[in-house]
């Protein structure tokens, strides 16, 4: 490789680097450059001789993917080498190798709201009460059941108690629901690839000789089926890099199992083995606390944290009288760090479930502080979305019974229940498709002209609409708004329905840039990046807005200035945490990964009182934050009933001081109080509060409904009455 680009590597950096053939394990503490290494070894891997097609990097995001392949394309290695998730690797593979998985290449990919329709169909097709056996239970049993590639005959001989024998029939029978459909879920795309590369001899050594070289990032982080499936492709060749930390395998809620890292050199006896411990990104008083804490586990492979940068920081530890004084001394800090000329972009506050983001949210409205909640998937999950969506679902996969069902009177065009559930009969009765008894509607008895009519002109429509699915996206995303009566119908909606519009185009916006973006732009391709799309991939590192996100989320990201709060025992660590030492491990990496996302400074708070299930509860301070190293623990609060606080690198947070009212603006305000105004959802309200916060201005309306809300301006869409 080129010399001048070795010299921008450390000695541990080039090893890696510069390894050819062979396993290698390369484990990389938090802000090593592990990024830097893979995309400087794909380079390396070309400059040898190796053929860029013969290259696969797997990561776990499509954002960490993005930023792979582009800093791959800087070093002018990109061009071939296939740089992706796991989950889209799939894909790829199940719409190639369709026939040999036993599915239709036109599939649907299932999310959560479809597959929890689909194991209700499935519960109530069982004869099972769905109150017993819940949903959310079945379809998490089965996840696991799949993670660990095993399907509902495997199960069936070790069903012995009742609720394993009803999990077999649900099982089974959810996954004949989604065969009928042509669909999958998120656990399919990985268990029919890695059992399709087993059981089909052929089909492997096709994929080991395309990806002769497979780098995979986040080793730590792969279930039991990627590591069945990564272990089938590379066992022909033995050319397999991990990329990892188990010190940060914080996933095994859903499926992640840190073994497969830890049983790297077993596995691959003649894998070489390279630590990467020099950190770029946090000051030393962070490192040697996080250092401390994750010492406490005994399920990891033992490193140091070296810091590389001389930059002074902090930690520090408050005590907060409450979750609303703890929201607010945050947002004062936040508030003071802006004012001191920091960025937005390089603020972020973490906490372990996503309902302690209200109290944040409440004081970051006070102070004015713009922010963003990093929750992305929500977007999609809006009614008008989800609508636009299932229509071109239907176009790509005219199987998908739910997407179809969804949209067949949406908006309304005079086909009601009792005529769906005869077409859905006559279907059945003749063994087709749904899709093809709107087509053959002429034919089924005890309709009417005028309905076997309406039903006729939906699937000729639809069929319209297929015939122009090849090619960019944003063009017919538009045709089938526009046609389908959907945006008229949110015109006469009035005031009520301009969310929804501004919805839709912000949909087609996106659909526009990735047709700009995309050298072959396809429906197909554009629906399953939809479908992969996951809240780490939403958050926006471009504006400058203080970033509110839980600990999961915040894998993979940095910034100079973090707050993590609620260290406190049933929080972090988790109340799941108390009778399981390995969960117990896996909270202190939880919180090990919100510490070293924190470049400059950390402050770490908890509160010796907080609401829980609607109960104002007296707390225990986590046991981590002992673990974090001596003059760091913080005391209870002092005899004046304020928190104290101990910092180590410099002056500890301020004191909470009372809340200054807003200064009068020299504007006058949109709205004041005691203005009555309309909501579109909530109905009639009057105005008790107005922040002008220019377009981040924020008003707060107490509803005839008895609610209290406080709304964004821009987005309210109020009427004045």
């Amino acid at each position: 490789m080129d010399e001048s680009l070795l010299k921008q590597l450390t000695s541990s950096q080039r090893q890696a680097v510069c390894h050819r053939d062979g396993p290698l394990l390369v484990l990389a503490g938090p802000g090593s450059g592990k990024t830097r290494v893979i995309t400087y070894r794909i380079a390396s891997l070309i400059e040898s001789g190796v053929s860029p097609h013969n290259i696969c990097a797997i990561t776990f995001t499509n954002k960490a993917a993005e930023e792979m392949r582009q800093r791959a394309a800087s070093l002018g290695a990109s061009g071939g080498a296939y740089i992706s998730t796991f989950h889209s690797l799939c894909v790829r593979v199940l719409r190639r190798y369709a026939d040999a998985a036993g599915i239709g290449a036109n599939f649907s990919i299932y999310d959560d709201a479809d597959q929890t329709r689909c194991v209700k169909q499935a519960i109530s097709e069982c004869n099972l009460d769905s109150s017993a056996f819940v949903p959310g239970r079945m379809l998490e049993a089965i996840s696991t059941l799949k993670n660990k590639l095993v399907d509902p005959e495997a199960f069936k001989e070790r069903a012995v108690d009742y609720f394993s024998q009803a999990l077999v029939k649900v099982y089974a029978r959810y996954q004949k629901i989604l065969a009928d459909r042509n669909g999958v879920d998120f656990d399919d795309l990985l268990m029919k690839v890695a059992l399709l590369l087993e059981n089909d001899a052929t089909v492997c050594r096709e994929m080991a000789e395309r990806f002769r070289y497979l780098l995979i990032d986040e080793y730590q982080d792969t279930n039991h089926a990627q590591y069945r499936l990564a272990m089938a492709i590379a066992v022909h060749h033995r050319n397999i890099c991990a990329t990892g930390d188990p010190d940060q395998s914080i996933y095994r809620w859903r499926g992640a199992d840190i073994r497969n890292i830890l049983a790297f050199e077993k596995d691959w006896p003649e894998a070489v083995t390279i630590r990467l411990e020099e950190n770029f990104r946090s000051t030393a008083p962070i490192l040697r606390a996080a250092d401390r804490l994750i010492a406490c586990n005994r399920n990891r492979k033992a490193k140091s944290l070296i810091p590389t940068r001389t930059h002074e920081g902090r930690i520090s530890v408050l005590c907060h009288a409450d979750e609303a004084a703890e929201a607010d001394a945050v947002g004062r800090e936040v508030r003071s760090l802006l004012a001191s000329g920091v960025s937005g972009r390089q603020i972020a506050v973490f906490y372990r479930i996503n309902s302690m983001s209200r109290a944040l949210e409440e004081a970051f409205i006070r102070h004015r502080t713009p922010y963003q909640v990093v929750r992305g998937v929500e977007f999609y999950c809006r009614k008008e979305i989800r609508d636009i969506l299932a229509y071109l679902k239907v176009l790509v996969n005219p199987a998908d019974e739910i997407a179809l069902l969804r949209i067949i009177n949406t908006p309304a065009r005079g086909i009601g229940k009792v005529t769906i559930e005869r077409v859905q009969e006559y279907a059945v009765a003749n063994g087709m498709p749904l899709f093809d008894g709107l087509r053959n509607a002429g034919g089924i008895p005890n309709l009417g002209d005028s309905v076997k009519t309406k039903l006729q002109d939906f699937a000729r429509m639809m069929e319209a609409f297929a015939g122009q699915s090849n090619g960019q996206v944003a063009p017919l995303m538009e045709k089938v708004y526009t046609a389908t009566g959907l945006e008229g119908s949110f015109k006469a909606a009035g005031l009520e329905g301009q969310a929804s519009r501004e919805n839709i185009e912000e949909l087609i916006s996106t659909a526009a840039l990735y047709d700009k973006q995309t050298e072959n732009p396809s429906l197909v391709d554009y629906l399953q990046q939809i479908a992969l799309f996951s809240d780490a991939d939403a958050y926006d590192s471009a504006g400058e807005k203080v970033a509110l996100m839980t600990l999961h989320a915040a894998k993979g990201l940095e910034f100079d200035h973090v707050f993590i709060i609620g260290l406190e025992h049933g929080i972090l660590p988790h109340e799941r945490a108390n009778n399981s030492p390995e969960e117990l491990e896996e909270e202190r990496r939880l919180f090990f990964v919100g510490m070293t996302r924190a470049k400059t400074n950390l402050y770490i708070s908890y509160a010796q009182y907080r609401t829980v299930r609607g109960q104002f509860l007296r707390t225990i301070p986590s046991q981590f934050l002992y673990e974090l190293g001596p003059g760091l623990m913080q005391e209870p609060l002092d005899h004046d009933d304020r928190p104290a606080a101990r910092s180590h690198g410099v002056e500890p947070l301020r004191r909470p001081v009372p809340l200054q009212k807003p200064q009068p603006e020299s504007r006058p305000a949109p709205y004041s109080p005691g203005q009555v105004v309309r909501h579109k959802t909530f109905g009639l309200g009057t105005v008790k509060k107005f922040v002008d916060m220019g377009a981040n201005s924020v008003v707060t309306i107490s509803f005839n409904s008895g609610q209290t809300k406080s709304l964004l301006l821009q987005y309210a869409n109020l009427t004045k009455v």
